[in-house]
């Protein structure tokens, strides 16, 4: 009999809370599988020569409430001050129906990408709203669904731009001294690497003879100040230079837009419309641009197609795709967008509408006149004759900057610090009547007036600030949903049906290979939301950010404990980010041993198509390694391309486990392959999950490696992102760390910043952090182990009816299988999307589709999955596979069946009519089981080649709803 403690631990662990399957289950599986223990199991997976020598050493395991109290301790060593700081980045009020009802929400927050659009068009409509919000707000007619953050928005434009130079000897980028700083810092690292001469300067002497591509100005600049560029824009287009607009939404409800003024590309951040501040994300960035560049548009473009009954629908277009399918001729390696935050700034748009977001843009335009003409009372000079929102303030001689920084920390105020002379600041929508007193109180203070000046002292008729000229005319926001739902209840019900559109976690299994969709725990979630993490300026001084830094600090040792590794940066904020930042930490450790001929990236044919994109990014050349036919690298191709390569090799990219979901045997001696040639080799962590504890890849062979914390360590995808992609290396390339212009972070000899804030998306870190501390070392470990168990029992359940295209040497695959649908379509034409949209119907989303075989479906059930919900996928999968047996046997014609005509919606079963060659019950209702969690696909399927030719990405015109009426 167990002793009462360990009756007590026993109740209060969460890792049987993680993991689905119970010990009776998890029993059964095994024995289905022909091994006794999941120790059993593991050691025939898992090749012997990369198993760890000893456990993790994590500390204990702490149940969720210990967890939330030791995170609620380290939370309360941030100081929160009144931030001023802008650059990019304001406060701002989130409402609350959105708060609660999307970003707390599990499901809004547990959906996966898009990918199959007829059980996405909730979030699919809100992205449409988020583009139709920006290409109103900038006038330019193409928006993409959001980038990372600004500063990376700015690098792919700069990207784009180059791609679309009129001469290919120009390599020059014009930056004006007025950007951003964190802009202008990561424009560096990604321009570096591909040749391109970043210059800056002031874009008002810029001499268009010395033939730059492209020209990034900042509206309002950085300093605050607005002045009409459309001359310059002018003068750049007859040069033939392209022109990005760097800019702020809210600006754009007062301020003419981009578009009005000529320029070529918008970017910016949409932080400020209902999004916290986070310590530096997750934010949704934001990309538009002219028609004739749609096709070199980064990230995803959400378009209006139609679906097999004529109706409307909405799914990813253009280049969501041709990302992938290019590879190295890709123009950006952006897979992850920040789907989530975008969803909720363009719900703040429908909550405030345009007449709202105006006032608010007034109100906070005005407070900022009322500060400008107090400070000049004051004696102090405003720099910047043209503000929208903030000011850049000229100290009097007899003081200096310092002394008001001094003066405003007394009060628990942040300022921004220019040069000796000048401080700045930047008013947002937080801001009332009795801080802007506080203010003129600190200003007074900091040059020892005894001025009393107020707010109720000054005059109320205020110059606007800017030339009128400048002044916005044009509407903006037309469409009928941002007029339709400005009460809470309006709102509510607007998320609530957008909401039950898709399918989520919430709902049942998400079955994706290589994207883990695992439980997203509440308790992992509710530290996001509190103030002390969430209300940061991203570029707050360091010791108002303690508590941040200790967190930093035990994650990074936790993830360096965890694989194996020396190293830890945090700053990428997704996994291509990851990718990118640890190429380019190889390409800097090459170039500081002086072998700048290193340059060739070897990458296996099964790569994700982020991979290729990465290394041309990073300034490599790619050199394709085939696969053999069991889906491992094909070592005498390998073999053949080292020696090839040996003097230019730079790196191997690889992915560990492969792609195909094998623990390939021969890693180690591939990785002293690449070593003996002088290469480096970079793993792909996206698979890190089946490795946890079990293997450490900097004891095996990799130098780094980048780690899909949204994956392995429990952050969601949130509908396509966030996500924080960190990387892991080993001693030699941890100097060249990234870096960051404005905090202390990164190696003795850091590479550029490869994200705006200096750790990425900050507030989602203690997430990650959560899940470590709760399961512990024997927790993290037991989740692998069980990961592997349900792949393995999936895949033996499965292969009566499939067969299982890739196997390691033992028989069992990793934590995912492939199951090969090949033969069906030369049987009876049944394609794999076929099978993928009838799952639908049974209300599954489908695996991978066609990743990294054509053809093919790839299965990850994760370990929170129990044994019930895996039978039941099993069970669809077997009746789907009866279904077809019935095509075969011509019960039903090939084009003319319920794989066909898949998803079934709601309208099509109700229809007065019915002439399909099976039963409405066998449409809709094909499994007992189904009805009693009946999930309707709100459109039928969706054509994406008519969408593509007839392409239209942001909500309709208002003149179409009057037609129609």
């Amino acid at each position: 009999m167990s002793s009462l403690k360990d009756a007590v631990v026993n109740h209060e662990s969460f890792t049987k809370r993680h993991i689905g399957p119970s010990s009776s289950e998890v029993k059964a599986m095994l024995t289905e599988l022909g091994y006794a223990t999941l120790d059993e199991l593991t050691n025939a997976a898992v090749p012997a020569g990369i198993r760890v020598q000893k456990p993790l050493t994590l500390s204990a395991p702490l149940t969720e409430t210990k967890a939330l109290a030791k995170l609620r301790g380290m939370a309360s060593k941030n100081r929160i001050f009144k931030s001023y700081l802008g650059t990019g980045y304001y406060n701002c009020i989130t409402p609350s129906v959105i708060q609660r009802n999307i970003l707390e929400n599990p499901g809004w927050y547990t959906q996966y990408t898009p990918y199959q659009a007829e059980i996405s068009q909730g979030r699919l409509e809100a992205l449409l709203n988020y583009q139709t919000v920006i290409a109103d707000l900038t006038g330019l007619p193409i928006a993409n669904a959001s980038l990372l953050d600004e500063s990376t928005a700015a690098a792919e434009a700069m990207s784009v731009a180059f791609a679309s130079r009129q001469s290919e000897s120009s390599r020059v980028f014009f930056v004006s001294q007025d950007a951003h700083p964190q802009t202008l810092a990561v424009v560096r690292t990604r321009a570096e690497p591909l040749g391109i001469e970043v210059v800056v300067g002031d874009h008002h002497k810029l001499n268009f003879a010395e033939a730059p591509f492209g020209v990034l100005l900042q509206y309002p600049t950085t300093y605050g100040e607005i002045d009409d560029p459309s001359a310059f824009i002018k003068a750049a287009h007859e040069a033939g230079v392209m022109v990005i607009m760097a800019t702020d939404l809210l600006a754009l409800t007062l301020l003419k837009s981009p578009g009005e003024l000529g320029a070529d590309i918008a970017i910016g951040n949409a932080q400020r419309f209902g999004v916290p501040l986070g310590f530096g994300g997750p934010h949704a960035a934001f990309f538009a641009t002219r028609d004739e560049h749609k096709r070199k548009i980064p990230g995803r473009l959400i378009g209006v197609s139609k679906d097999a009954e004529g109706k409307p629908a909405l799914r990813m277009a253009l280049q969501t795709r041709e990302q992938h399918i290019r590879r190295d001729k890709a123009t950006s390696n952006i897979c992850t967008a920040q789907v989530l935050l975008a969803i909720m700034s363009s719900m703040y748009a429908v909550y405030h509408g345009p007449e709202g977001l105006k006032a608010i843009a007034s109100r906070v335009h005005g407070l900022t006149g009322l500060l400008a003409q107090g400070l000049k009372k004051l004696g102090y000079c405003i720099g910047n004759k043209n503000f929208f929102d903030t000011l850049s303030i000229a100290v009097p001689l007899s003081s200096d900057a310092k002394k008001v920084l001094v003066a405003a920390e007394a009060r628990s105020i942040n300022l921004r610090y220019i040069d000796v002379h000048t401080v700045a600041l930047s008013l947002d929508e937080t801001v009332t009547i009795s801080d802007v007193d506080e203010l003129l109180q600190v200003f007074a203070s900091a040059v020892g007036s005894d001025a009393k000046v107020s707010v109720a002292s000054l005059s109320d008729n205020l110059d606007w600030g800017f030339d009128s000229k400048l002044s916005r005319t044009s509407p903006f926001l037309t469409h009928p949903v941002f007029s339709s739902h400005h009460s809470e209840t309006q709102l509510l019900r607007y998320i609530r049906q957008l909401e039950s559109r898709d399918l989520s976690l919430t709902r049942s299994m998400i079955p994706l290979g290589s994207c883990t969709m695992k439980l997203n725990a509440t308790s992992e979630l509710m530290p996001v939301t509190w103030p002390d993490f969430n209300s940061l300026h991203p570029f707050a001084p360091q010791n108002q950010t303690l508590g941040y830094q200790e967190l930093f600090a035990e994650l990074e040792c936790a993830l360096r404990e965890c694989t194996g590794f020396d190293g830890v940066s945090l700053q990428p904020n997704s996994g291509a980010q990851g990718e990118f930042a640890g190429l380019l930490v190889i390409r800097q450790y090459h170039l500081s041993n002086g072998q700048h001929n290193r340059n060739i990236c070897l990458i296996p044919k099964s790569a994700h198509g982020t991979n290729p994109a990465s290394a041309v990014m990073a300034g490599m050349k790619v050199v394709v390694v085939e696969c053999d036919a069991n889906g491992n690298i094909d070592e005498v191709d390998l073999n053949a391309k080292v020696e090839q390569h040996s003097s230019n090799l730079a790196a191997l990219m690889v992915t560990y486990p492969s792609t195909h979901g094998v623990f390939e045997e021969s890693i180690t001696r591939i990785c002293q392959l690449i070593h003996k040639h002088g290469g480096q080799v970079y793993m792909d962590g996206a698979n890190f999950n089946a490795q946890l504890g079990l293997c450490k890849p900097g004891e095996f062979g990799p130098d780094v490696c980048h780690l899909n914390l949204h994956k392995t360590f429990c952050i969601p995808h949130g509908g396509g992102g966030p996500g924080m992609g960190p990387i892991a290396v080993k001693g030699h390339l941890a100097p060249f760390l990234p870096g960051h212009p404005l905090a202390p972070c990164g190696g003795d000899k850091a590479s550029g910043p490869i994200s705006a804030a200096p750790w990425g998306s900050a507030s989602i870190l203690p997430i990650s952090m959560m899940y470590i501390w709760m399961m512990g070392a024997r927790g993290l470990t037991e989740a692998t182990q069980v990961a592997i168990l349900n792949a393995n029992y999936i895949a033996k359940k499965l292969q009566r009816d499939f067969p299982v295209l890739y196997r390691g040497a033992s028989g069992l695959v990793a934590h995912e299988c492939i199951i090969d649908l090949r033969p069906l379509k030369a049987k009876v034409g049944i394609e794999v999307e076929d099978v993928a949209k009838r799952l639908m119907d049974y209300g599954f989303h489908a695996p991978t589709v066609s990743f990294p075989v054509a053809g093919t479906l790839m299965i990850e059930p994760t370990e929170s999955e129990d044994k019930a919900e895996i039978d039941r996928f099993c069970d669809a999968m077997h009746a789907i596979r009866l279904e077809i047996q019935a095509i075969e046997d011509g019960q039903w014609p090939r084009d003319n069946n319920p794989l066909k005509h898949a998803p079934h919606t709601a309208a099509c079963v109700m229809a007065e009519s019915w002439s399909r060659p099976y039963s409405r019950q066998q449409a809709a209702y094909p499994a007992k089981w189904v009805g009693a969690n009946k999930f309707w696909p709100f459109v039928a399927r969706i054509d994406s080649a008519y969408g593509d030719r007839n392409l239209v990405c942001t909500c309709d015109p208002i003149d179409q709803y009057r037609d129609e009426g």
